[in-house]
């Protein structure tokens, strides 16, 4: 129960008040806080967490759809209007209106909002999908970058690549055109999203991971990585697509990525009806507050009428807008689950350079090639030898008729030829013993020769 249902009303009054004046204080203030313990999203927002939901613009009209969102929720996502084939229908023709009525309903509110998603292989518009190589890399940045630029400072979480891993037991890459540009294509895609929005949270939203497997490891693998290479990643999203069980490691899995040092969300939750509903929802909200850096929780859809579950009444309202038992289940565990509050740490930055830099030392470096018939990927590895270095430059020789088309994490002088690629400010110092990536893609066939690189 709420510790504000109370039977003498000034004190419950007295109560929500103080509670709003603390919330307020700490700049976690949302939408119905002055009812916390009340609504799903004011008992989040005690928690200093969110309880949103995905919506449709096409569904805003409805009365009894606005009214729920508008004081159950304190969190938004948009279903598809935020996704590629939506905001950009024609290449380099963008159309912001559907994801920015999201927008602006979310932020009239006082909700988060999340951005859902910038890559993702399943709605790539029709143009891109008869896309491939260098053409489509290109494409692919561009569309993050002219994206997060646009809601820059208003998106809280952006999913930057949705559902890259594949099903099944090898924990590998599924296989998109996306994929087949090169293996570092979505560390790419998060150095875009990083260079146009600093202050968002950048996550890797996934299905199927709701429990130590082979698919979330493989993920879990990748983020260890991303990690421990400065790659900037900030959270994990678990959709939770759930039916009739909840697996036994879910909230393991949880803490195995939050030690990782990202954030994890639960981002598409909903469950199929059957009578264990509204148990499985209590679950998975109590892990969450068990989970420090467990940030928030959306379900997809509001009414059951509204899922693309069809026939499966997965959401916290029926058809009607009345709440089901899975919805009291839900705001029992929030108000019971504690006061466990998720660090708040902003978005991975790349370290600054400091004042007096370490010395240069010696460096090396390697080259590994995703090619394809006109084209290539390549990925460099910079090396730092026994000494830090402060800077560094690796000269690369093309072949003959070969060219460079884009370059990230690094600067390039030169396409064709011999082409030297320089560091940028945030991977300019690189540990003893340590080493850092950038990337290039270019038409023609891929470098051969071994990379030189020079300190300094």
């Amino acid at each position: 129960m709420s510790r504000f249902t109370l039977t003498r009303p000034r004190r419950a009054a007295l109560l929500a008040t103080l509670s709003a004046a603390a919330l307020t204080a700490s700049g976690l203030v949302f939408a119905g806080a002055a009812d916390a313990g009340t609504t799903l999203g004011a008992s989040a927002a005690e928690k200093g967490r969110y309880f949103g939901a995905a919506i449709a613009g096409g569904r805003l009209g409805d009365s009894t759809y606005t009214r729920i969102l508008r004081t159950e929720f304190n969190s938004v996502t948009a279903e598809n209007e935020m996704k590629w084939d939506a905001t950009e229908p024609q290449q380099g023709q963008f159309n912001y209106t559907n994801g920015d009525r999201i927008l602006n309903e979310g932020l009239s509110n006082g909700s988060k909002v999340r951005g859902h998603a910038l890559l993702w292989h399943n709605q790539e518009p029709q143009w891109a999908r008869s896309m491939e190589g260098s053409a489509l890399r290109n494409a692919a940045i561009n569309h993050v970058t002219q994206v997060a630029t646009h809601y820059k400072g208003k998106i809280h979480s952006w999913d930057v690549v949705n559902e890259a891993f594949a099903d099944g037991g090898s924990g590998g890459r599924r296989d998109s055109n996306l994929q087949r540009t090169g293996n570092d294509w979505i560390e790419a895609a998060f150095r875009a999203a990083r260079n146009a929005d600093p202050g968002a949270k950048l996550c890797y939203n996934d299905y199927n991971t709701d429990g130590i497997n082979a698919k979330s490891t493989g993920i879990y693998n990748m983020v260890r990585d991303f990690k421990s290479r400065g790659v900037p990643i900030d959270c994990v999203g678990f959709q939770s697509h759930l039916g009739t069980t909840i697996d036994s490691t879910y909230q393991a899995n949880l803490q195995r990525f939050a030690d990782l040092g990202v954030d994890v969300q639960i981002t598409e939750l909903d469950v199929a009806q059957g009578g264990n509903q509204a148990n499985i929802y209590a679950a998975v909200t109590r892990a969450c507050l068990a989970v420090s850096r467990c940030t928030g929780i959306t379900v997809w859809g509001i009414r059951d009428t509204d899922s693309w579950r069809t026939g499966e009444n997965p959401l916290l309202f029926d058809g009607s807008g009345n709440k089901k038992a899975a919805y009291t289940a839900v705001l029992n565990a929030l108000n019971a689950g504690g006061t466990t509050t998720p660090p708040t740490t902003p978005p991975t930055t790349p370290p600054s350079t400091p004042t007096t830099p370490p010395p240069s030392g010696s460096c090396s470096a390697t080259v590994t090639l995703n090619s394809w018939n006109g084209g290539f990927v390549a990925n460099v590895r910079v090396n730092a030898g026994s000494s830090a270095l402060n800077g560094w430059t690796i000269r690369v020789t093309l072949p003959s008729g070969s060219a460079v088309t884009s370059t990230w994490s690094a600067t390039a002088s030169g396409s064709s030829g011999t082409v030297n690629f320089r560091n940028v400010d945030y991977n300019r110092q690189i540990p003893a013993g340590g080493n850092t990536e950038f990337g290039f893609q270019g038409t023609g066939a891929g470098p051969t020769a071994t990379p030189v690189c020079t300190a300094g």
